[in-house]
């Protein structure tokens, strides 16, 4: 984010009203980085480490090129599925009603494992701040509800399986995804049920996403104080005024500061 892109009503906006309560967190491209990817590369190698982790358990998976197509043709049509209805799809039912119509006989912690090496590729490409967990670990100690409120169609045992591998799982209770639901950011609902989780009103409650349009425009139409993080996805955009645009998480507690907190 260039630095005449920063608001210079930002201060005055943070430090005026009720005192925040909570932070929700984007995911990708906040909490998690991925970066710039290349969709197909990642399908491919998905594709390839889901092929091989099922015949390994004997399952009757055919050759490589046919469950290759299969799954792509599968996956494009979920996500134009997807974009026309505005909602997400439950990658894991998705793989599971797949599987068995293709004779698949998996126990439910095999199902898991299938949608763990579906995501593994995207998962070994993110990269988080070095020191994530002190800036969380800071928010927590002013008694700030932490949550994750996340478009995506992965399912929640494989974001909980990697956030624990990072160290960061512990510190929200509250995660929603929007497969689980029958809408998405910006949809003012998903805003308003994270809200209602934390059990803190949306005017105290803080969310920091790296989408101008997802979470900046979609946090504040609900009431929210939104925080845009620097990434590739916002690069060279402007930001709404008013919006406080920050390069890394590390920020939020010395911003917080200028603002009252609970005790």
């Amino acid at each position: 984010m260039r630095d005449s892109d920063r608001s210079p009503d930002t201060e005055p906006l943070l430090a005026a009203g009720s005192p925040v309560r909570a932070v929700l967190f984007d995911l990708g491209e906040t909490l998690l980085r991925f970066g710039r990817l290349c969709p197909q590369t990642l399908f491919n190698q998905a594709a390839r480490l889901s092929y091989d982790y099922l015949k390994g358990l004997g399952q009757p998976v055919g050759s490589f090129a046919r469950y290759w197509v299969v799954n792509w043709i599968g996956l494009r049509w979920n996500i134009l599925h997807s974009w026309i209805h505005k909602c997400d799809f439950d990658s894991l039912a998705v793989l599971r009603r797949h599987g068995e119509k293709k004779g698949f006989r998996l126990t439910d912690p095999q199902w898991l494992g299938l949608e763990e090496a579906w995501y593994r590729p995207l998962a070994q490409q993110v990269q988080v701040e070095p020191d994530l967990p002190q800036t969380l670990q800071q928010l927590a100690d002013r008694g700030l509800k932490l949550g994750i409120l996340s478009n995506s169609f992965i399912h929640a045992s494989a974001m909980d399986q990697h956030l624990r591998q990072l160290g960061l799982l512990d510190f929200f209770p509250v995660r929603m995804f929007s497969y689980e639901f029958g809408f998405r950011k910006p949809d003012l609902r998903f805003f308003h049920e994270a809200a209602r989780r934390l059990g803190v009103p949306p005017a105290q409650t803080l969310f920091v996403g790296d989408r101008i349009g997802a979470d900046v425009r979609g946090s504040r139409a609900a009431g929210m104080i939104p925080v845009l993080l620097s990434a590739h996805t916002n690069a060279g955009k402007r930001p709404p005024e008013g919006v406080l645009c920050i390069d890394r998480l590390a920020e939020l507690p010395a911003i917080l500061d200028n603002r009252s907190t609970p005790a």
